[in-house]
């Protein structure tokens, strides 16, 4: 799968979620929810670290599982804010990470 391929499938999968739960899938939404999935992804990393109560410590292939989700919901929400405010996000990582001396 392309990295077009990627964005076109977690928009729709963004958008169905709106349709699902009536929810207006909007900047103000995207990027609230951008930052709930960064503290989600905090929280795991705790949890991972062995940095939280006892009673949330699971194995570490549980924990790294979760991260896993954790980060891929941060990334997916990215995503979604860049379909919103219109930035070819492709673009803007090769300029940004890629080829940063160009």
């Amino acid at each position: 799968m392309d990295f077009k391929e990627l964005q076109k499938g977690v928009v729709e999968n963004a958008m169905k979620y709106g349709e699902n739960y009536n929810v207006k899938i909007d900047e103000d939404f995207a990027l609230l929810k951008l930052y709930e999935e960064v503290g989600e992804l905090a929280q795991a990393v705790l949890v991972h670290r062995k940095k939280s109560r006892p009673e949330k410590h699971v194995s570490e292939d549980v924990s790294k599982k979760e991260l896993a989700k954790e980060l891929a919901d941060v990334i997916g929400m990215a995503i979604v804010n860049a379909y919103l405010f219109d930035i070819d996000l492709e673009d803007a990582i090769e300029k940004k990470w890629i080829n940063k001396r160009k």
